[in-house]
Formats: structure tokens, sequence, C-alpha cells
């Protein structure tokens, strides 16, 4: 198992879930991108603040494997580790269901970052996750 540097509990609300009764896949990129940014804040990173200095961390790829549905009312926990990548950032996380840790989504998240409208890395969040790459 990797290491997590990072873990939010979360529990599904009613609206997330569709027809099926199961959370709509949509969703669970609206929980992952929460975790990065909660992440980030507990980093004392303000995404708002970066993009007000002209840095804007972007997704660049995506991928999510579905294993567990989650439904209303459960509980989870969202984890993530970090690397870096040349210019990105690497994000992998899992969400587990907490009733029985079954995994619900795994998911490789790739960021970059544009500064001042320009494809560069980012001097600031290397040196704040400089401890969390592996």
């Amino acid at each position: 198992m990797e290491k997590y540097v990072y873990e939010l509990k979360l529990k599904v609300r009613d609206y997330e879930c569709d027809l099926q009764g199961i959370v709509n896949n949509a969703n669970y990129q609206h929980y992952l991108e929460h975790t990065r940014h909660e992440f980030l804040s507990s980093e004392g990173v303000s995404f708002a603040k970066l993009h007000e200095e002209g840095v804007d961390p972007v997704v660049a790829r995506l991928t999510m494997s579905f294993k567990t549905p989650l439904r209303s009312g459960d509980e989870f926990v969202s984890k993530l580790y970090i690397k870096k990548e040349g210019i990105k950032y690497v994000f992998y996380q899992d969400i587990f269901r907490l009733s029985d840790m079954k995994v619900v989504v795994k998911a490789i998240v790739e960021t970059v970052c544009v500064v001042n409208g320009r494809l560069s890395g980012s001097s600031l969040l290397d040196e704040k996750f400089a401890a969390f790459f592996r």
C-alpha cells in the first residue's frame, strides 16, 4: 500500500446520487478536487491567492477507475499522495468506503501550472511539496 500524505473524510449527500441510487460518476471528480484543494490549504497554500499571483494549477489529465459504488449516506475517506514528474504534479488519489474500507475509486490526476499565461513550473509549489515527492 502506498504511503498517503493527506486524507479527508466526507459523506455522500442525497443529491449526488443518480436514479440507480449510487453516486453519479461526475461527483467523484468533485470529491477528488475538493481533497486536493484541502490538501493545498493544509499546507498553507491558497488556491485563490495562487491565482491572484498569476499561478494557475490546472488538471491536464485525469484517469479514474471505479471499483465499488457509494450510496446516499455512505461515509468515505479520500486519500492522496503526490509525485513530481518534470513540470507535472501527479496526484495519486484513492477513495475508500469507511464501513468496510473497500476501494471505491482509484485516480491519477496530472496537474500542471500556467504561470502568467504560460505553461511553467512553480517554485512555490515545488518548495511547499518537496517533502512529499516520491
